[in-house]
């Protein structure tokens, strides 16, 4: 199978190194830094979480139920993938752009961008599967793929950059998660695909159900520990916080069952009880419980919306993520305070209308913005 990963960050060379080491053709678009890397010196993933004993023949992996194998040793060329790489398609002689698949991995303020370029390049008929956290992505990609050839994906492990060419797997639970942009779309082929290389794979039917109860997890430890520059452990110990982030959720809660949208749960993730819990389970059991929930899902990576603001590239995931539980709640007359205040300051400290340094460590300050204050 030839694919080709356009957006080769921690998700884009997550799924491509596993692809190419499954025996598949990978092609990586990626920054300089990265295709000079991975050139000389291979695209490489190490483990953060317990190894587990397996079969001795293999070196690391997943099954398609989840279990995890050992890790290989860092010096051993057992964990060392060789895919393709390049800056630009366009640099690609034609007989080379003739690919089964296209991952796109983008962050999703980059998609309508990515898809315009991915669609002077692909053959006709290519499928293109996004894999992104936020809610949005896949009506960007339909402006210029066609309904039918767009797949939508999340990703239930934390992974992250160590390096230029250098992944880490962050945790060992959850898996990739596919559902068709177009009902009537088949992704069976890409399910095997990507279980046989193997990772654990879910499908569903509804894809934004499968977006927004993914959203349900992002929201989680992201938009408030970003602003307060605060671990999430941290600030799940502060009560303050936490009911903030449960008001948040639920908020966001409503919204979904707005728009008649089922929860649904991952391999894993079982949103649908955690949905239930979030509501009915009393605060002194819930706090330690979502503790470990975020611990287990995040591992020692930090919250992607704190990423975004220290990246200064001026751009945030927060818009489809907060951001759409805000838009969507605009369209149906729903009250969001605190999905709008995160979203708003968080807006305001990316274009540095607001100073980082007011909100760092201190619950007080935005509390006061959340009670409009």
């Amino acid at each position: 199978m030839r694919v080709l990963v356009y957006g080769a960050g921690a998700i884009g060379s997550f799924l491509g190194y596993l692809l190419a080491r499954a025996g598949h053709e990978v092609t990586l678009v990626g920054r300089p830094a990265l295709t000079r890397i991975v050139r000389e010196q291979g695209l490489r993933l190490s483990v953060r979480v317990p190894p587990v004993p397996r079969s001795p023949a293999v070196g690391f992996g997943w099954t398609a139920g989840g279990e995890v194998f050992r890790e290989a040793e860092p010096a051993s060329r057992a964990n060392v993938v060789w895919p393709h790489t390049t800056e630009s398609m366009a640099s690609l002689p034609a007989e080379e752009r003739l690919w089964d698949l296209a991952l796109l991995t983008v962050k999703v303020y980059d998609t309508w961008e990515a898809t315009r370029d991915l669609a002077a390049f692909l053959p006709t008929g290519t499928p293109v599967l996004l894999v992104q956290n936020g809610v949005g992505g896949e009506e960007l990609a339909r402006q210029a793929h066609p309904p039918a050839h767009v797949i939508s994906g999340v990703l239930t492990m934390s992974v992250s950059v160590s390096g230029p060419g250098q992944i880490c797997l962050e945790t060992s639970s959850g898996g990739l998660n596919l559902a068709p942009a177009d009902a009537s779309q088949s992704i069976s082929r890409w399910a095997a695909l990507f279980g046989s290389a193997g990772l654990r794979v879910a499908t569903f039917r509804n894809y934004r159900s499968m977006k927004w109860s993914k959203l349900l997890l992002n929201l989680q430890a992201n938009a408030i520990p970003a602003i307060l520059d605060m671990d999430p452990g941290e600030e799940y110990r502060n009560p303050t916080l936490f009911a903030m982030e449960r008001e948040a959720f639920l908020e966001a809660l409503a919204v979904m069952r707005a728009l008649n949208l089922r929860i649904v749960s991952f391999p894993n993730y079982p949103v649908r009880v955690l949905a239930w819990a979030m509501g009915h389970v009393p605060v002194p059991v819930l706090r330690p419980m979502m503790s470990r929930l975020v611990a287990s899902g995040r591992g020692d990576k930090k919250p992607s919306l704190h990423l975004d603001l220290v990246s200064g590239r001026g751009q945030s995931e927060v818009r489809f993520l907060n951001g759409a539980v805000v838009d969507h709640a605009l369209q149906m007359g729903l009250p969001v305070p605190v999905n709008r205040a995160l979203l708003d300051t968080l807006l305001a400290l990316q274009e540095q209308r607001l100073c980082w340094d007011e909100f760092r460590h201190c619950p007080e300050r935005l509390l006061s913005v959340v009670r409009g204050g």
